[in-house]
């Protein structure tokens, strides 16, 4: 952090100097004047580049941790594996800690941007999962009971620390591709006082001893970018062979307590529980500069105020 208040502090020096302005012939007093918009693009800027110097994304081909699930890196994409993409997670997004595979992310923006938005990637070992109660699914009193489960839950997630979650609704109303056991639905989740929305949209792929989990983290104006993105997502995806939804094996494969139903509900997510919602708050990084601009207003003695 000191040498990146140093490097801003270098750049404003230097362009200081550049836009001074020529002496009047007995100038009394000179003021300098920071646009104080061009200083936060300038450290935001910085801080997206600081973060991504310390990440290494990958490309093609990828087998995900465990080797129940593998996937070819989709064109536009690039992935972080499990411990750089807890990192972001956790330290840059401000989640709870909770285990995953990996992060996929549009290669056109940076985890520490605003516009960011990626999959995160989970495998859930419940078992085999029936499709049977697909299409006899209530969505919409199943939506009203999952408003309630988060209510609920909000009290441990008070208690531990953590802003509560108000469930607002479907952002996509959830449906079931049987030809491709993947269920789809999206979740428009605000946090605690925030007037922000963030859109969790879920994808999940029935394989033979549990689910993969994709889970897109955006704001809700991504949505249709993210649902174009699915299908080739889809198609760059797969379980391993013998671990797909086709291979099970009722004499040997355990079967999920849980169907559809119980997928959309979240209530098969109980060993992450009432932190398996995803934020994307990068405002977390917002909030280091705001300390930087008021360091550099110390340094300079200026009083602009930044809104």
């Amino acid at each position: 952090m000191k040498h990146f208040l140093l490097f801003i502090m270098a750049l404003l020096l230097n362009g200081a100097v550049l836009a001074k302005p020529r002496p009047r012939a007995q100038p009394k007093t000179q003021t300098l004047i920071l646009d104080s918009t061009l200083l936060l693009q300038m450290a935001r800027q910085a801080f997206i580049d600081s973060v991504d110097q310390t990440l290494h994304y990958q490309q093609g081909h990828v087998v995900l941790p465990g080797g129940g699930a593998e996937l070819t890196v989709p064109r536009g994409f690039r992935y972080l594996d499990s411990t750089q993409a807890v990192r972001v997670l956790t330290k840059l997004w401000g989640n709870p800690h909770s285990e995953c595979l990996g992060m996929l992310l549009p290669e056109k923006s940076s985890p520490a941007s605003a516009e960011a938005w990626a999959y995160v990637i989970r495998y859930d070992p419940m078992g085999y999962v029936k499709d049977d109660d697909a299409e006899d699914i209530k969505y919409d009193e199943l939506l009203e009971e999952m408003q309630a489960d988060t209510q609920t839950e909000n009290k441990d997630r008070e208690a531990a620390g953590y802003d509560p979650v108000y469930l607002l609704g479907w952002a996509a109303n959830p449906y079931y591709d049987k030809a491709k056991n993947t269920l789809h639905w999206a979740k428009a989740i605000r946090f605690g006082n925030s007037p922000d929305t963030t859109l969790n949209y879920n994808v999940r792929l029935l394989g033979r001893r549990g689910v993969l989990v994709l889970n897109a983290v955006g704001e809700p104006s991504q949505l249709a970018e993210i649902k174009a993105s699915i299908p080739n997502l889809l198609a760059n995806v797969t379980f391993a062979q013998g671990q797909r939804y086709a291979d099970f094996n009722p004499g040997l494969d355990e079967v999920a307590a849980y169907t559809i139903g119980g997928l959309v509900a979240g209530k098969v997510l109980a060993k992450i529980g009432l932190f398996a919602v995803i934020v994307k708050f990068w405002k977390l990084g917002m909030l280091a500069l705001a300390g930087i601009w008021a360091a550099v207003k110390r340094f300079f003695g200026v009083g602009t105020k930044v809104s």
